[in-house]
């Protein structure tokens, strides 16, 4: 993900000019008609409500139109190194179709969504669309100077020069080289501009503060019960597993006692059994204990950690780490229990037969991004199996994108600030 990159994760002007202007038509190429799209069908869809078609419509157009933002954020944090923080409010898992509806229509995010789209249509497309200008319209400038001017209407206009001879034809040249200097400078700038564009619109404006206090709260909230069903979850494996079990032992070892004079060989029998019921007991202690916090994990780092994980799936995953050191051990935990989701859902709902798994830190934060050639159509939120995830993450600050078109592939990025 850090190649061609400096060390603050911004493509340098040298390396980036060329791949700056292809992700420029690149997004030129999505913001206009998926904006277009995700707003026609949003405003449709919002006007069917008071005749009812809307209450069961809107929340998955508006779950369309967040997987679009999402989207972007990655791609604003991958090709622009700007941040946009997702900040929406989570709906109940048994919400009926009037209560998603309002949930989402009440949501502030919901609403800066759907007033970007317009944004994206007009100056989104325009600065993607410079950024790829500055590299395609001079090569057609060299290649009117080299010749291909014979062969255009006379005059051609090239930007301000009429061409209608070679003399033209190589001042035309002289532009394209200058428009050419421009865009080493400033294509890779004016790509981060589009980036900023959309964090001014997406990003939470003056009431951050009081979004933030509410979201920590809501994840303060998540993280008791998480940790309440977590002990709940540890006590009732204790209590019918290794307990019972090591109950068990000492009840057979009691009439080993008894019998250990009169029928010796029923006393071994009992023997035996005891031996294989402490060694099941064990074995689940150890399993606790792996997933209250994996050995590898304590010892070897995050890194490692996932590595392990990768080994132990049944679908071929390529792990890329680059850490500098180690994070937090609540951090470290909270992202490998992340990843471990995200690998599970992966191999359980995805069909993919490749996964990809990116593990750095820069600027401060942790980031990891699962990639999976799968058939798409993940999405965040209640009732689906990355909403545990954004909560986990959620406590330490954390976010969570999700990009998953029908047909794949599917990115997942977490973040996670750490020391």
């Amino acid at each position: 993900m850090t190649t061609g990159t400096d060390g603050h994760g911004r493509v340098s002007a040298a390396r980036g000019y060329p791949l700056a202007a292809v992700r420029g038509l690149a997004l030129a190429l999505v913001s206009l008609p998926g904006a277009v799209v995700c707003f026609v069908t949003a405003v449709v869809s919002i006007g069917l409500i008071p005749i009812g078609v809307g209450l069961v419509t809107t929340p998955y157009v508006l779950k369309g139109v967040r997987a679009f933002a999402d989207l972007r954020r990655v791609l604003a944090a991958e090709w622009g190194g700007v941040r946009i923080p997702r900040a929406y409010r989570p709906l109940p898992k048994d919400a009926n179709p009037w209560g998603r509806t309002f949930g989402m229509l009440g949501d502030p995010a919901t609403w800066r969504d759907l007033l970007w789209l317009p944004v994206d249509m007009t100056a989104g497309f325009v600065t993607a669309l410079l950024t790829a200008a500055l590299l395609f319209y001079p090569l057609e400038g060299l290649a009117v100077a080299a010749g291909l001017w014979r062969v255009l209407p006379d005059p051609w206009w090239y930007g301000f020069v009429p061409v209608s001879g070679q003399g033209t034809a190589l001042a035309a040249g002289a532009l394209a080289l200058a428009l050419l200097a421009a865009g080493h400078v400033g294509a890779v700038r004016v790509l981060r501009a589009h980036f900023l564009l959309t964090r001014a619109v997406l990003a939470p404006g003056g009431s951050e503060l009081a979004e933030r206090v509410r979201v920590l709260t809501e994840t303060r909230r998540d993280a008791v019960d998480t940790s309440a069903a977590e002990l709940r979850r540890i006590e009732r494996d204790l209590h019918d597993g290794a307990q019972a079990r090591l109950v068990a032992v000492g009840l057979d070892l009691g009439t080993v006692e008894a019998l250990i004079e009169r029928d010796p060989a029923q006393a071994r029998e009992l023997l035996a059994r005891a031996r294989q019921s402490s060694t099941e007991a064990l074995t689940e202690l150890r399993e606790l204990v792996r997933g209250i916090h994996p050995p590898v994990l304590a010892e070897r780092g995050l890194g490692d950690a996932v590595r392990a994980l990768a080994l132990r799936l049944p679908v071929a995953t390529e792990v890329n780490v680059s850490l500098p050191g180690r994070a937090d051990a609540p951090v470290e935990s909270a992202a490998y229990f992340a990843v471990s989701e995200v690998l599970a859902n992966a191999v359980k709902h995805s069909g993919a037969d490749r996964i990809w798994v990116d593990v750095h830190r820069e600027e401060g934060r942790l980031r990891i991004t699962v990639t999976d050639n799968g058939r798409g159509g993940a999405v965040a939120g209640a009732g689906s199996g990355l909403a545990g995830v954004e909560r986990r993450l959620g406590t330490f600050d954390g976010v969570l994108a999700v990009s998953s078109p029908v047909g794949g592939p599917t990115l997942v990025t977490m973040e996670i600030p750490c020391g």
